[in-house]
């Protein structure tokens, strides 16, 4: 996302939150199928060539564009547990102001989580509970910025195989993202795969499904129009033939940029993160020999007693950043050997702290990898 100091230099962040100017909330009573409307006819022809085809659903999924309207969304998901039995209920809800301005909350019995993006780069947290999981987490992203990042197609890094239609997954088009060999720590992708496999209708550029680490597929169904994006109003995420988390949109509302809405209270506390989503020349990324070296506080991951009599073990490989204040955010996992190992790892990460990286005797966010390694017998 862009920030207010218009890219992620490590000696631009502010002091403090910069409070919007205040509107009152307006909801302009809009929802469903009113504010979106059905993608049946909408769009180009797809393309043939598997990068042309990145690109031309590219500004379908946009939504941090700045011609965007301010808007809401709130959907409900279901969780399910290692056996793919239902678990719990929660709500995911997002506001929109701005490229720079935007909240998520996530609730569910035992659990709250609020992220709050503001002007320059700042960004604040509450959670209450226990820590939500990877898969709650990465509904956001599921919803809302589904395709690869624009950092993972660079064609020096990673190659684009066309897989055509892959039986049983979609009887779309299909492509998988392959990394060069020879990449740097901050890649992360494994050497022999699993590779993320993106699979379109046939159509047209409109996302199906999505297939990462090693059985995990997100599948997209009753694809809408909102201010003339694409969103899937039902996200279905499973591994193999388990579920691990499905989620309905309920709501799409038209609202105005609300102070109370985007600005956390004053007992939250804020850190610069800087840029998030694509990433910049200007990233700071720092080995994770270095980070290790400054941790203060470690949560040691849990190893599920379901993964351990399945004899799954491996090395879950996760990209993280570090705030200003030595809390990590933006975690996205890379690869793993099951989902499960996947949440734990999360779980555990999205609990480290650092002492902040200094540049300069300041401090600034910097973006690492981590390693944690399942092994059975230890």
């Amino acid at each position: 996302m862009k920030n207010g100091c218009g890219s992620r230099r490590p000696w631009c962040y502010p002091i403090g939150i910069m409070r919007l100017p205040y509107f009152c909330a307006l909801y302009l009573a809009v929802v469903l199928p009113g504010f979106a409307q059905t993608a049946a006819n909408a769009g180009p022809p797809l393309p043939t060539d598997p990068r042309a085809i990145f690109e031309a659903a590219a500004p379908f999924y946009d939504f941090t564009s700045p011609e965007l309207k301010p808007w809401h969304l709130k959907a409900t998901y279901q969780l399910y547990d290692e056996k793919g039995k239902f678990s719990e209920q929660g709500t995911y809800e997002y506001w929109w102001a701005s490229p720079q301005v935007y909240r998520s909350t996530w609730t569910r019995p035992g659990a709250t989580h609020t992220e709050w993006h503001m002007e320059n780069g700042t960004h604040a947290y509450e959670s209450t509970g226990e820590p939500i999981n990877l898969f709650e987490y990465s509904l956001h992203t599921a919803l809302l910025s589904p395709l690869p990042r624009h950092a993972d197609l660079d064609p020096a890094k990673f190659r684009l195989e066309d897989e055509g239609v892959i039986a049983n997954r979609s009887e779309g088009h299909c492509i998988t993202i392959v990394p060069i060999m020879n990449q740097d720590e901050f890649t992360g992708h494994p050497a022999n795969g699993p590779f993320p496999t993106y699979c379109f209708e046939p159509q047209r550029p409109v996302l199906q499904s999505v297939f990462s680490f090693e059985q995990v597929l997100t599948q997209y169904s009753d694809v809408v129009t909102t201010q003339s994006k694409y969103l899937a109003r039902n996200v279905n995420i499973s591994e193999g033939k388990h579920k691990l988390i499905t989620a309905r949109v309920d709501s799409i509302d038209q609202i105005e940029a609300c102070d109370l809405t985007f600005t956390p209270p004053s007992s939250v506390t804020s850190t610069y993160v800087g840029k998030t989503g694509l990433i910049s020349s200007n990233t700071i990324k720092i080995n994770k020999e270095i980070m290790a070296s400054l941790m203060i506080k470690k949560v040691q991951p849990i190893y599920p007693m379901e993964v351990k009599k399945a004899h799954v073990q491996g090395k879950v490989v996760v990209v993280a950043t570090i705030g200003t204040d030595g809390k990590t955010y933006d975690l996205r996992v890379i690869s793993a050997p099951s989902a499960s190992l996947a949440d734990s790892a999360f779980k555990a990460i999205s609990q480290w702290e650092y002492k902040p990286y200094l540049l300069n005797g300041e401090p600034v966010p910097v973006e690492t990898t981590v390693v944690v390694t399942y092994a059975l017998g230890k």
